[in-house]
């Protein structure tokens, strides 16, 4: 980051509008305060302006809910077609131990996949209840 910094000042203070103040600080004054204006943001007085959730997520817990849920679905989608997938790893094997334990992996961590997704809630509840962190019931 400092080097990309460095690199504007180069090239600013190399400009031919700056290059008649070489010696003073005004380039350094000049790279600073172009820098400054990038960084810091700027304030709006949006009286009228309002952003809505794009998560419907009210809570963290909502939020970690609703994360859950996403991944949820998609293992149940993802499942199958690497089940497809080890099978095929089996049917081409054609002997080849390499190949059939690799399709006994797969077919393994997809099951341990799929029991985590399963789990999931009733996991995070255990955690909470094991580290005393009060996690309010979710809304279907």
């Amino acid at each position: 980051m400092k080097s990309y910094f460095k690199n504007i000042y180069k090239y600013l203070s190399e400009s031919r509008f700056l290059s008649k103040a070489k010696g003073s600080y005004l380039p350094k004054l000049i790279v600073s305060l172009l820098l400054i204006s990038f960084l810091i943001p700027l304030t709006v007085q949006g009286q009228g302006v309002t952003i809505e959730n794009p998560l419907g997520a009210q809570s963290f817990w909502d939020l970690i809910d609703k994360l859950i849920d996403f991944i949820f679905y998609l293992a149940i989608a993802v499942a199958p077609i690497m089940f497809i997938v080890a099978g095929f790893y089996f049917i081409t094997a054609a002997g080849d131990p390499e190949k059939i334990n690799t399709a006994k992996k797969m077919i393994l961590w997809v099951l341990i996949g799929l029991l985590i997704v399963f789990l999931a809630k009733a996991l995070i509840v255990f955690f909470g209840e094991m580290f005393g962190i009060q996690i309010p019931p979710t809304t279907p």
